[in-house]
């Protein structure tokens, strides 16, 4: 009997993380499809995070063709032109907090309501996004950067919930919150100079650990944060 054809979703396929998870699932071939979306791309590959309605469209497109057994949400906001991680108090801005929310949190949110649906109804199936350790409560220590924490801590806690719903849909649906490390990218480049030697990692080696920890993940594992080399980090 052969075996039902499958496809793989990757959300901000046009970043340095989500490019390379593309590329790197193609090249694995365990795939039927992969399909690639970004805000930039045009089409049936075009996602705003921003835009519910592109959200939803690229849904119906993915759920015309082999059904998507790993979903992954690699997208992040950090700065953006003379905005970045606030030092203190007096450097919150609502603006930029909604922005960082609505990139960080909302718009992931927003893609598993459109996604996780067309997810199957049994067997395993991952929906990851990616967050970070800063977004962990309990492991912080040195306060700051309070947009940024507080968005992904939004999105570890949204993970949460999808997990505990999605488990009644499908009791083998794995939900995860996954931290890269620091990847040199756009997003992480202005801040590199405090990075340990061999802490910062390429996008390529990057998606490629992220790929071995989602391979690895048991149902227990749905609704939790883990690292790039597969340790559980605490909300």
């Amino acid at each position: 009997m052969s075996k039902p054809s499958v496809s793989a979703v990757v959300i901000g396929a046009s970043g340095g993380i989500g490019g390379a998870f593309e590329a790197a699932l193609v090249e694995e071939g365990a795939f039927d499809v992969v399909h690639g979306f970004a805000r930039s791309r045009s089409g049936t590959q075009h996602l705003d995070l921003l835009d519910e309605k592109s959200i939803a469209a690229a849904a119906a497109h993915v759920g015309q063709g082999p059904p998507p057994t790993l979903v992954i949400v690699a997208t992040g906001l950090l700065h953006a032109g003379d905005h970045g991680p606030e030092k203190a108090l007096r450097d919150l801005d609502p603006d930029w907090l909604a922005q960082v929310y609505a990139v960080n949190a909302i718009g992931p949110a927003l893609v598993a309501k459109h996604f996780l649906p067309i997810l199957p109804k049994g067997g395993r199936s991952v929906f990851a996004a990616l967050s970070a350790r800063v977004g962990s409560i309990s492991d912080n220590r040195l306060g700051g950067w309070h947009g940024y924490r507080a968005s992904k801590a939004a999105l570890n806690m949204l993970v949460r919930n999808l997990a505990i719903e999605e488990r009644r849909r499908n009791d083998r649906a794995i939900v995860v919150a996954l931290h890269p490390g620091t990847v040199d990218t756009g997003l992480s480049r202005p801040f590199q100079g405090s990075v340990q030697p061999g802490r910062l990692f390429d996008a390529e080696r990057a998606a490629l650990q992220l790929l071995d920890v989602i391979e690895e993940l048991k149902v227990p594992d749905s609704g939790k944060l883990f690292d790039y080399e597969g340790a559980e980090i605490p909300f």
